[in-house]
């Protein structure tokens, strides 16, 4: 296949910037003394997963018990942390199962899950280690208190069938002084306990060059770093040439000198703005702004246009992570040379 053959919309992905983009973060953590646990939500390619680990990740990042199913069906991944509180017969059944194929590690930051995940592994042949999230600013999931993490982190330590593993964090932007603070305080008031606590995970791609700046941290979970995004550029994380990840589209209409209609809408490109102006960066025309997403249509708008029906534009989306779950396969590419399809293998895995 080459490129004019590849049928629009599609999602590229340049290898050759992502295994660099891999390499270069490894690196960073290694000099740092981090131990890095790539979040597979970004790329959802067992493939890439395995990269990272052959690289040096100590282990990947699922959010659902399903992405970690599809990640470690073809092997070679089997060490997973479910950054997420699972709930349910169903499921906690699944993690159950999952457990006895590979290391995992889950997280909990409620007494209720905490007493689900006992139920469950408290006849299993070896426990479950569990880490308190905490919400150390960004107003998600995650006890509110260091006090509150010692609290849970005692009753984890007492429960059946389980094992305290240590703290997980998704901090705020840029906050790292007080997320340091909190995190001291919760791990000093644990050890208070007689409890050791062998991790604290931290992550972020915008804050992903400053990790280091909290050394209570242990290990960083990041995951659009592999492929990049014009959110990431925006910040100053990365440039344009750091960036994987592109739509492929052609122009299906050109209504007026200023205007005109591609054929990625918001079931491609995602109607995600992260605080930016337009849905994407048309590489090349950064005088293009897409103004507007329909389902199927993206509307283009310059002062002039210059663009005819049939021509192709390549565009770094606002949020990578939301385009690599939209389309069932991804097309891969090094430089000019088209490798071929990649089956999505997690994609809408959500359970």
């Amino acid at each position: 296949m080459t490129f004019p053959e590849i049928d629009t919309p599609a999602v590229l992905v340049d290898l050759d910037v992502a295994e660099a983009n891999i390499d270069r973060y490894q690196a960073y953590c290694d000099e740092h003394g981090l131990k890095l646990r790539p979040h597979i939500k970004t790329h959802k390619l067992p493939s890439l997963a395995k990269r990272q680990i052959a690289a040096g990740a100590v282990g990947i990042t699922c959010q659902k018990i399903s992405e970690a199913e599809a990640m470690i069906a073809e092997g070679g991944v089997d060490d997973v942390l479910l950054t997420y509180n699972i709930l349910g017969a169903a499921k906690l059944a699944r993690l159950r199962a999952l457990a006895e194929r590979i290391r995992l590690l889950v997280v909990a930051d409620n007494a209720i899950v905490v007493e689900g995940l006992s139920g469950a592994f408290a006849d299993a042949p070896a426990p479950l280690t569990v880490l308190v999230e905490c919400d150390t600013g960004a107003g998600r999931c995650g006890v509110q208190t260091p006090d509150d993490a010692a609290d849970l982190a005692a009753r984890i330590d007492a429960a059946p069938g389980l094992r305290f593993g240590g703290l997980m964090t998704y901090p705020p932007v840029a906050g790292g002084a007080a997320v340091q603070d909190w995190l001291e305080t919760a791990k000093t008031a644990i050890e208070a306990r007689g409890i050791d606590v062998p991790v604290v995970s931290g992550g972020g791609s915008p804050d992903m060059w400053a990790a280091h700046d909290i050394p209570a941290v242990t290990e960083y979970r990041i995951g659009t770093y592999i492929y990049n995004d014009r959110s990431l550029q925006a910040r100053g994380v990365c440039g344009w040439d750091d960036c994987a990840l592109s739509v492929l589209a052609t122009v299906v209409s050109v209504p007026t000198g200023d205007r005109a209609v591609i054929d990625a809408g918001s079931k491609v490109l995602t109607s995600d703005l992260l605080g930016l102006d337009g849905h994407g960066h048309v590489l090349g025309r950064p005088d293009i702004r897409i103004t507007v997403l329909s389902e199927e249509h993206g509307t283009l708008h310059a002062e002039r246009i210059g663009l005819t029906v049939g021509d192709r534009v390549r565009i770094v989306p606002n949020h990578a992570c939301v385009v690599a779950n939209m389309l069932d396969h991804v097309t891969l590419t090094r430089g000019d040379r088209v490798e071929g399809p990649a089956p999505v293998a997690a994609r809408g895995q959500v359970w």
